[in-house]
């Protein structure tokens, strides 16, 4: 098997893993209503969104660079909710 085909299956099961994730972070949402479960469901799901746009976009690297820019975004976001959810007052839940 050459490397292309192997790279593009495996970067479809890391797309898989993501969603996958985003999804169980999504449905911890939908049972508590907290924000942190929906920041993590999004990360993950721009994690994913990077993945596939790198592998089914074709082009030179230069073009795929900013693609990697979702992924900053995922974790800045994954920060931000983090820092929001520590600096909450204990007594208002």
């Amino acid at each position: 098997m050459n490397d292309q085909v192997w790279n593009t299956y495996l970067s479809g099961m890391v797309t898989a893993g993501f969603m996958a994730c985003g999804l169980f972070f999504a449905r911890f949402w939908w049972r508590s209503r907290d924000l942190l479960f929906l920041a993590f469901a999004a990360a993950f799901w721009l994690l994913a969104l990077n993945t596939a746009l790198v592998v089914v976009v074709t082009g030179s690297d230069e073009n795929k660079s900013w693609f990697y820019l979702l992924r900053v975004a995922a974790y800045v976001l994954i920060a931000i909710a983090v820092i929001r959810k520590n600096s909450e007052d204990p007594e208002e839940d």
